[in-house]
């Protein structure tokens, strides 16, 4: 299974630091053009089978639908979320996600969200435990699980900034 964590692009600042209007802020004009960068770059690199899950904030609802028009929006992946909703909200390292009635299972699922969130689940993923690690706006960190003889690992296969595009 593929997880690809993508940064929302630049947004406004939150002036006021509320939690409703922190949701509500909105990408910027550059923050627009790195989204379609990024979901330029992703367009071609994406197997069939994907699934986009969004944070319910705006700028991440415009992040990724600069890549489609249908995808998924997940409350327990809001600003300040924890490592596992992340987790839980991928099925990582499985890819079998249930809607309503059916259930799915995707080879590859892209979560749009938010900094610390990504960067604590890219380094618990990666190097075993959660640490501050940095993930730019509008950045894709592409993950792979996989399974050699018995030993499950995680590999890197890309990480890709908009200002790279």
């Amino acid at each position: 299974m593929n997880l690809i964590l993508w940064r929302h692009a630049e947004a406004e600042e939150n002036l006021r630091e509320s939690y409703a209007t922190d949701l509500r802020r909105q990408l910027t004009d550059r923050g627009h053009k790195q989204a379609q960068k990024v979901a330029a770059w992703l367009q071609q690199h994406l197997p069939p089978s994907s699934l986009v899950i969004a944070s319910p904030a705006i700028r991440t609802r415009q992040t990724a639908s600069a890549l489609t028009d249908s995808f998924k929006i997940d409350e327990s992946l809001a600003p300040d979320a924890d490592v596992s909703a992340v987790l839980a909200a991928a099925d990582w390292p499985n890819g079998q996600i249930s809607d309503k009635q059916q259930s799915q299972r995707y080879d590859t699922v892209v979560i749009v969200g938010h900094q610390p969130t990504l960067g604590y689940v890219a380094s618990l993923l990666l190097a075993g435990e959660e640490q501050r690690w940095s993930i730019k706006k509008g950045a894709v960190w592409w993950l792979s699980a996989r399974q050699r003889e018995r030993d499950a690992q995680v590999v890197l296969r890309t990480v890709i900034s908009p200002d790279f595009l």
